[in-house]
């Protein structure tokens, strides 16, 4: 029997229907009508006769024919709400999806599972699992450890033991101690009471990176929650129930507080909840739309839920991802500039690179010999000014190896931290079975990934810096040999004019987003807490900045494109004209001018979703194993070998290599 639950005037009521024939009219009306029976004053109607109303789902908030038959218009358990005539459109829906809604329609529930141990979790799998690739599953020494670690919580309850956060209050309240009948009572009040954070809700995928890295610190066994209690947030990450969690409130000590509350708050059916199924709505009816109950908490198992550096990491391993990508695309959209300005490859020798050999710095040198080789892909370009008299190109062309050498670099560095961080437990107290005993400590101290986050974003910003200045050499005809702004009838027409002048918005931005958030630290618990990392927000602005070297990039990408229409019917290398062909697949030639934000949107997809790096890596790997003697190890920093053993790459058997 098809069910909906349905939202009147701050109430939730639960509707079933016999007959899936009957129309959305009647689930008003038969919604209203049990509202009115709830309300000793009827709810102000003599008689459902008398309601005027609209239906619109909850998810998207879209109106609804009264006309339409049920099974037509809505799915079986769907969420919806009945607006009466006169009232204001619902306080209690959040008025908008979150960001990136067009993702949400494209879930669908995953097959396959990730077993977690809480040892071994890569940034690969955290952002996957956050982009619902994946269901998760304890391992069973995971499930073990857990076991082992509340039965020290349990006895210490029943030996009513004096342990902090356990039998006593939090904080300044350390010293107070609780009496056991009110220990279930302490860490609801806890949850609540912490979730006091401001701003925009987390997005689905970032959510459930959250939830999916508490999960996985859980799974070490150092926190003392139940294993059956680990089951059931299971159960809601793999139901894809996600809490409303705001980004912002956190300073990073003492664990990321007021987000993970607000997590915790869900999973015990209190807040707002989005699932693919209800949008948003009340988290207790989201939980039961699926088939699960509220998580009611025992002792030690709210500070379990709430403690630890998992905003900042999480956020950090979405940042150290997508700064991979970018750093490895980076090459390419800098490399096919540089045809484009008819530049010479003499820069990137391997015996210059050699007698300085930083990782990073002869990763990019050879990224940039694999691309431009015209021995090996024969550019006509490249051919056409192989015997002019220019001794050497600019430093944005000739330093890349140097410049973007640095930023690879960084993200290994940073990549090393953020891994260690989501395999580490940092709750207090530690819980350690082996010795019977809880532990204070300081393992939630966010330091660690908000000094790296500082970092990441430094290094990764001078990718933007360097291609700025790559895009006005290519705009500016005093430094290019083509048109001004990369347009035919300049004048009538203003081309990459303001799309330059974005990029150098961006980056400005970017120089004040790069001012370290770790080095600020403010008092507070009443001098209990009085050293912060203020990691939350040095994840949230490095995430900014990548974002921003994405789209500056981007502008790049589409201005050397631009470029090379002008240098047309030679042709480039074959892997940047597969990049060109791809380009050209979602944007058009620029021959006059037109609504330029889309083909930037475009284009940052195409880096978003690393397709530039997809067609271009086949190519410098088979140059890789062309070049590369086989006594010789490969660069720790060469990410394309990584990409490629997770993601195969196939070069058409019909290409002449």
């Amino acid at each position: 029997m098809p069910r909906y639950t349905v939202h009147v005037r701050g109430e939730w009521l639960a509707v079933p229907c016999q007959d899936a024939q009957l129309t959305v009219g009647w689930l008003g009306r038969e919604a209203v009508r049990r509202y009115i029976k709830n309300k000793p004053d009827n709810g102000g109607f003599a008689s459902v006769d008398d309601a005027r109303f609209l239906v619109r789902r909850c998810k998207g908030l879209g109106l609804l024919d009264n006309e339409d038959p049920l099974d037509v218009a809505l799915e079986d358990n769907e969420f919806v709400e009945v607006v009466i005539e006169g009232d204001a459109m619902s306080p209690d829906f959040i008025p908008s999806q979150p960001e990136g809604v067009y993702l949400y329609s494209k879930y669908r529930e995953p097959e396959k599972y990730i077993a977690l141990d809480g040892d071994s979790l890569t940034t690969e799998d955290l952002v996957s699992l956050g982009k619902g690739h994946y269901k998760i599953k304890l391992t069973p020494t995971a499930e073990k450890r857990v076991q082992k670690s509340r039965e020290v919580i349990d006895r210490i309850v029943e030996e009513k033991t004096v342990v902090y956060g356990i039998t006593t209050g939090f904080g300044k309240f350390a010293r107070t101690v609780i009496p056991v009948s009110k220990l279930e009572e302490l860490q609801f009040n806890l949850v609540r009471s912490h979730s006091s954070g401001v701003g925009k809700p987390l997005s689905p995928e970032r959510c459930r990176m959250l939830l999916a890295l508490r999960i996985n610190v859980l799974a070490k066994g150092y926190s003392g929650i139940s294993l059956g209690t680990l089951k059931q947030v299971i159960e809601v990450f793999n139901a894809s129930c996600l809490p409303y969690v705001p980004e912002k409130g956190t300073v990073g000590a003492s664990g990321d507080l007021a987000p993970l509350s607000h997590l915790a708050l869900g999973l015990i059916g209190e807040g707002k909840m989005w699932s693919p199924k209800s949008g948003w709505a009340d988290a207790k009816y989201v939980l039961a739309a699926h088939g699960l109950k509220p998580i009611v908490l025992k002792p030690k198992e709210g500070l379990a839920l709430i403690n630890g550096t998992q905003m900042i990491t999480s956020l950090g391993c979405e940042a150290v991802e997508r700064a991979s990508a970018i750093a490895r695309q980076a090459d390419i959209v800098a490399a096919l500039t540089l045809e484009v300005l008819k530049g010479t490859t003499k820069a990137f020798d391997t015996d210059i690179h050699a007698v300085r050999p930083h990782r990073g710095q002869v990763e990019v040198a050879f990224r940039f010999r694999s691309l431009l080789d015209s021995d090996h892909h024969p550019s006509e370009i490249a051919e056409s000014h192989r015997f002019c008299d220019r001794v050497q190109d600019a430093y944005t062309l000739r330093c890349c190896p140097q410049v973007h050498g640095v930023v690879n670099d960084t993200i290994a560095f940073v990549k090393n931290i953020i891994t260690t961080e989501i395999n580490s437990a940092t709750d207090n107290p530690m819980v350690f079975a082996s010795r019977g005993e809880t532990i204070s400590g300081g393992n939630f101290h966010g330091e660690y990934p908000a000094k790296a986050l500082d970092y990441l974003a430094i290094g990764v910003h001078e990718l933007a810096s360097i291609s700025e200045r790559r895009i006005e050499r290519l705009c500016n005809p005093s430094l290019s040999e083509l048109p001004a702004f990369l347009v035919a009838e300049g004048g009538l027409n203003s081309g990459f004019m303001i799309a330059h002048c974005t990029a150098a918005a961006l980056v400005s931005e970017n120089k004040a987003l790069c001012h370290p958030s770790s080095v600020d630290s403010l008092s507070t618990s009443a001098a209990t807490e009085d050293h912060v990392s203020m990691g939350g927000w040095a994840a949230r602005k490095a995430l900014r900045v990548i974002e921003h070297v994405e789209q500056v990039l981007a502008i790049e990408l589409l201005a050397a494109c631009q470029g090379i229409e002008f240098l047309r019917p030679l042709k480039t290398t074959t892997p940047l004209e597969k990049v060109y062909d791809l380009v050209r697949s979602v944007v058009r030639p620029w021959i006059k001018d037109r609504f330029m934000a889309p083909d930037i949107e475009a284009a940052h997809r195409l880096l978003v979703e690393q397709k530039v790096w997809e067609v271009a890596a086949p190519y410098i790997e088979k140059y890789r194993m062309e070049h590369i003697p086989e006594s010789r190890p490969v660069s720790p920093t060469a990410f394309s070998l990584e990409f490629l053993h997770k993601k195969s790459t196939k070069i058409p058997e019909s290409e002449d290599l």
